[in-house]
């Protein structure tokens, strides 16, 4: 169930950004962040007390004006005080239903992003670590398994097998442009891992397929799941991160999304008529 959601959802992100995925990532990331305003502005103003907001608002202001013209008077001052923090405690309480209300929408739309702006596909040359983790209980100096190289991508060394963290090592050589399927046979069994070479700038890439399991399954949502009777939970390609670079300064992609977000969504509630 949760690899049907999965695949239905990520085609949404799939057809929103495909027509930008040869220009700057810088388009993707301010289109998704200006939709994401819009969503979350919507959820505000349908779920929120709207006229609790405003007049909130207003005596959170009148207070804060009484501060003002009565500095001398300390009763004034304190009792003026007390009332704009009762206030804002039920500003905050009139917030905390949106807030609750978007954060499962936001966490969905977050790992989708993470596919698309969080790794960079290898190039042509490049090395790259791919990593076999065991389930608990199994030892990795037990475990028949090999893979098998393809014609985009090399298999450097033999395995490497980390007991004490109960995984396997191969280190990949990139050969091809391309997104290449990496042929792993476990105790007779094939499965496939998807390894991107060489991609477009705005492109989806999948670091990890992991095991059936909800939880696992919801943060790696591009590939599907392993079967469950396999001895291992994961197979994941280490990428390099991938940052937004602005005037030289390389930012978190998570960070710029929520900051474009929020911009765009102070700018535009006036215009939807929505009380933050």
């Amino acid at each position: 169930m949760m690899w049907i959601f999965n695949s239905v959802f990520g085609k949404i992100f799939v057809l929103l950004f495909y027509p930008f995925q040869s220009m700057s990532p810088w388009i993707g990331m301010i289109l998704i962040s200006f939709l994401t305003a819009l969503l979350m502005l919507f959820v505000y103003r349908s779920t929120s007390n709207q006229q609790g907001i405003r007049e909130v608002k207003n005596k959170i202001k009148a207070h804060l004006l009484e501060l003002w013209l009565f500095k001398d008077s300390l009763s004034l001052t304190l009792k003026a005080q007390g009332k704009i923090l009762r206030y804002n405690s039920k500003y905050i309480g009139y917030s905390l239903k949106p807030l609750l209300v978007m954060i499962i929408p936001l966490i969905l739309i977050l790992i989708q992003l993470s596919l698309w702006f969080g790794y960079q596909a290898l190039d042509p040359g490049q090395k790259a670590i791919l990593v076999v983790k065991l389930k608990e209980g199994q030892n990795p100096l037990h475990i028949d398994i090999a893979v098998e190289p393809s014609s985009g991508i090399d298999i450097e060394i033999p395995p490497v097998r980390i007991e004490e963290e109960g995984e396997i090592n191969w280190r990949l050589h990139a050969k091809e442009k391309g997104i290449h399927d990496l042929t792993l046979i476990i105790d007779g069994r094939r499965i496939t891992k998807e390894v991107a070479v060489n991609q477009k700038a705005l492109s989806r890439i999948s670091p990890a397929k992991v095991r059936r399991n909800f939880i696992d399954e919801l943060f790696h949502p591009k590939e599907a799941p392993l079967p469950g009777n396999l001895p291992i939970k994961k197979i994941e390609v280490k990428y390099p991160s991938k940052s937004m670079n602005l005037f030289g300064l390389n930012l978190p992609w998570w960070l710029v999304y929520f900051a474009l977000a929020i911009i765009f969504g102070f700018t535009f509630k006036g215009i939807f008529k929505v009380e933050i």
